[in-house]
């Protein structure tokens, strides 16, 4: 008899919320205060997004050497020497991937080193910045103190984020790109 009273009482309370729901909520709803136009999400635009990595590549374009961002704009990432200036190791600069450092005589992998810059202009925080400001900031910290940024980041052995195969055939398109570039200069 209990069970019965129970399936009873249940199948009553789904009946009710789906009768009674739709105008419970819009009467919650109206006495719920109001969000101004300036407090709405804007819906997703990806001309805004295009229009945000055209901005953030020409600010890259006039930060950076004409070499990193031709290097940039044709391999997709930014490849810098270490701070001893001894071409003993060096950073590769991918957007919204890991900071991957290696040996610049072997090509040997080293760490991977998580850094995150998120925007905090952008109302929803799973927004990200566009790819050439995310690479930007990234060289600029590399730049302004690379000790610093190490210190803080996460490091993980390589391959953790970043295929080890990608990074070793960019650092051979990298090689490649470099020859070219200083052959068309001769």
């Amino acid at each position: 008899m209990s069970f019965l009273l129970a399936t009873s009482l249940v199948v009553l309370a789904v009946l009710t919320a789906v009768g009674f729901g739709p105008s419970l909520v819009e009467r919650i709803r109206r006495h719920l205060p109001k969000r101004t136009v300036e407090e709405r999400i804007p819906a997703y635009d990806p001309g805004r997004e295009r229009r945000a990595e055209a901005r953030a590549r020409e600010l890259l374009r006039s930060v950076v050497s004409d070499d990193e961002y031709a290097m940039y704009a044709e391999l997709g990432f930014i490849a810098l020497d270490g701070a001893e200036g001894d071409g003993g190791y060096g950073y590769l600069l991918y957007p919204h991937r890991p900071i991957v450092a290696f040996d610049a005589g072997s090509g040997e992998l080293l760490n991977e080193y998580c850094v995150g810059f998120p925007d905090r202009a952008e109302p929803e925080p799973s927004q990200r910045l566009p790819d050439a400001d995310d690479v930007l900031a990234k060289w600029m910290s590399l730049r302004a103190g690379e000790r610093e940024l190490i210190s803080m980041a996460n490091m993980h052995v390589p391959g953790r984020q970043v295929d080890p195969g990608q990074v070793g055939r960019d650092l051979i398109r990298l090689s490649e790109w470099r020859a070219r570039r200083v052959a068309a200069a001769a």
